[in-house]
C-alpha cells in the first residue's frame, strides 16, 4: 500500500509542475506583453500592429520562439521593446504558449 501511495505522488508531480509552469508563463506574458498583445484565446490586441499570441502560434511553433525569447526578442516595428528572458522564464512562456496552439 505504501508503494502505491508513493507511486501516485511521483506521478502527480510532473502534472503539478507543468501546471505551475503554465501559470508562471501566463503571468510573465501578462506582465510583459499584454499591454500590446492579446495573450489569451479570445481577447483583442491593444496595439494595432501587435498580433494576438494565438495567431502567432499558428505561424510559429512555441519551441521555435525559445531562442528569440532567451537571446532577445526584437521585431520589425519600432515601438516594441526588446525582451530577453532567463531560461526558466523561457520554458514557462513556451509552456503557456502551447496552451494557445490549435490542434
Amino acid at each position: 500500500m505504501r508503494y502505491f501511495l508513493v507511486l501516485l505522488l511521483i506521478m502527480a508531480l510532473p502534472q503539478h509542475a507543468a501546471a505551475d509552469s503554465i501559470k508562471r508563463g501566463r503571468l510573465l506574458v501578462q506582465r510583459n506583453c499584454s499591454r500590446c498583445h492579446a495573450i489569451g484565446r479570445h481577447d483583442e490586441s491593444k496595439h494595432p500592429q501587435a498580433p494576438p499570441f494565438r495567431q502567432v502560434m499558428k505561424v510559429y511553433p512555441a519551441e521555435d520562439l525559445s531562442e528569440a525569447l532567451g537571446e532577445g526578442l526584437v521585431t520589425g516595428h519600432p515601438d516594441m521593446p526588446e525582451f530577453k528572458f532567463p531560461p526558466r522564464d523561457v520554458g514557462a512562456i513556451v509552456d503557456y504558449l502551447h496552451t494557445l496552439e490549435t490542434p
